[in-house]
């Protein structure tokens, strides 16, 4: 149980990382760009970082040939967050792909 959590939350700080990164690229309000990147960069590398310390635990319970398939989760994150938070378009192929990276997940997930 610990070490599904481990690994969601891994994945989840590794997506809100790159999110951050996203936002860091994105012209701030008050047009001033240098606090603004700052914030957003710092934000990614906290997320980033806690998200590798608990990828190191994962690594400690898990074999490597389930662990790493399923980080392919951040691509789900990443589409569902870049839709709903900035309305970016997503096609029917891309939504066929993060149903087959799901679909790839439960499998793996139940051979363990």
């Amino acid at each position: 149980m610990v070490t599904t959590f481990s690994l969601l939350l891994a994945s989840l700080l590794s997506c809100v990382g790159m999110l951050c990164q996203k936002q860091a690229t994105r012209p701030a309000k008050s047009g001033r760009r240098g606090p603004h990147l700052v914030l957003w960069l710092g934000l990614a590398l906290l997320a980033l970082g806690f998200g590798m310390a608990l990828w190191l635990v994962v690594l400690q319970r898990l074999p490597v040939g389930i662990a790493y398939p399923m980080l392919s989760l951040n691509f789900v994150w990443v589409t569902l967050a870049a839709r709903f938070i900035w309305h970016e378009p997503v096609s029917q192929r891309h939504w066929l792909g993060v149903g087959l990276i799901i679909l790839g997940i439960v499998i793996l997930g139940g051979s363990h």
